[in-house]
């Protein structure tokens, strides 16, 4: 099976404030958006980011070719127990997600 970053041009991941993490699934074309957004399922993101399914976000944008996740950060961006002030870790952990 394909690995997600194979079948998209970029994916990545910032902070929407110090409480939430939005990762951009940039597909790059009509073919690959129709591709990715039906096979990655919300519930799937949620279990890879340890985050309760109703507290995930997704916004499917087809005119950009774009999925979007927005979820609540861990812990709080810039607290003495984050490990990742800018939340890009998490675009690392879902490229690497089977298709």
């Amino acid at each position: 099976m394909p690995l997600l970053r194979d079948l998209t041009r970029k994916v990545a991941a910032k902070n929407a404030g110090p409480f939430q993490v939005t990762v951009d699934i940039f597909c790059g074309s009509d073919q690959a958006f129709d591709r990715v957004a039906p096979a990655l399922e919300t519930e799937r993101v949620a279990r890879l980011f340890g985050v309760m399914p109703q507290l995930m976000r997704r916004f499917d944008i087809p005119g950009l070719h774009v999925v979007k996740f927005s979820f609540p950060r861990p812990v709080v961006q810039g607290s003495r127990f984050d490990r990742d002030m800018h939340g890009a870790q998490f675009a690392t952990l879902l490229e690497e997600l089977d298709l």
